[in-house]
């Protein structure tokens, strides 16, 4: 599973002209899953993701979680984080799973967050989505399940 991390001062989802999803003060993910991701890779990617220190404390400096400033997460499913652009022009997407596959681990990978205490919200699996943030900083982190 690999993950963008983007600490975000507020960001929205839209389908079809509908807001779905909307967050103040916390963290857009973007999540990809592979066809090799299992329950495993989401967990270890729900346990790392709430914990990360890159929020700023009183001293200007990254180290407070999203758990610890009460930020809220945007999730996405982003099928082409496994877009392979080595040959031609156009992405090949054979490393990305099979719509089944991902989207239930990525309604895991929610659930596992939401365990944790932070209040989730998401796009449409599947849709074509319009994502609107304010990255924060910027702030942009990439976490890849399987680079532990």
């Amino acid at each position: 599973m690999k993950a963008i991390v983007q600490r975000a001062v507020d960001a929205s989802v839209e389908v079809e002209n509908e807001t779905v999803g909307s967050i103040n003060n916390g963290l857009v993910i973007l999540l990809g899953v592979t066809h090799e991701d299992t329950e495993e890779d989401a967990r270890y990617l729900a346990k790392k993701i709430p914990f990360l220190r890159i929020f700023e404390d009183e001293n200007e400096k990254m180290n407070l979680s999203l758990l610890d400033v009460g930020g809220q997460m945007l999730s996405i499913s982003q099928f082409t984080l496994f877009g392979d652009c080595r040959k031609g022009r156009r992405p090949n997407f054979m490393e990305a799973a099979k719509p089944n596959q991902a989207e239930e681990l990525y309604e895991c990978f929610n659930k596992l967050v939401e365990d944790e205490g932070v209040k989730v919200e998401t796009g449409e699996f599947g849709a074509m989505m319009n994502v609107q943030l304010t990255n924060s900083g910027p702030v942009t982190l990439i976490l890849d399940s399987k680079e532990r």
